[in-house]
């Protein structure tokens, strides 16, 4: 396209090297001033400078980092509210069954029972979760491909990354109070209430 057609007043031009040895910019930058002269002498060579000198210069590409990087720690600590209220919500459940849970094992019911039945529950709460969690994050996912740049509808890194993560996460927050119900003694829960 000629450059009368689609005037600009700052123009940039990317020269990609097949080779660049590192510690060489500065010759480079020698042989490209040179190249433009040749074309014509009278254009202004106002910056040359490496992409990764450009990167880091560049406000707009910082202001994504710092944004990507705020998403990050948010994430994580939504991640860490997830687990804690998770723990929270199960624990005061098998708190609220001591008595259930006493009277199961003084019928008989083996730790190990009593441990499968409360992750079986802490099971079924985390499948539903999850199943909501991928329809809303496909949803998601569909709007934000419109906005974003190279973001797909569907990523299976991230979707199996987060159901890894918050199956783990989830898992976890179910097995200690589990293990804690497990250790119940019947005649002590019994007497309570």
């Amino acid at each position: 396209m000629p450059f009368a057609r689609g005037f600009q007043s700052d123009v940039s031009f990317f020269v990609r090297f097949r080779s660049l040895a590192p510690g060489t910019e500065a010759i480079t930058a020698d042989v490209l001033r040179r190249a433009v002269r040749e074309v014509d002498p009278s254009l202004p060579i106002i910056s040359l400078q490496t992409f990764a000198q450009f990167l880091d210069s560049n406000l707009d590409l910082w202001l994504v980092r710092a944004g990507a990087a705020m998403f990050s720690v948010f994430g994580g600590l939504a991640l860490a509210l997830a687990v804690v209220g998770l723990y929270g919500v199960k624990a005061y459940s098998v708190a609220r069954r001591t008595r259930e849970i006493g009277i199961r094992m003084a019928l008989g019911a083996q730790p190990g029972m009593v441990f499968r039945l409360i992750m079986r529950e802490g099971s079924i709460m985390l499948l539903s979760g999850l199943a909501l969690g991928l329809l809303l994050a496909a949803a998601t996912g569909k709007i934000l491909s419109g906005i974003l740049f190279e973001v797909g509808a569907f990523d299976p890194p991230a979707f199996a990354s987060a159901f890894i993560v918050l199956a783990a996460a989830t898992l976890l927050a179910t097995w200690l109070p589990a293990r804690r119900a497990t250790r119940i003694n019947p005649m002590v829960a019994l007497r309570t209430e």
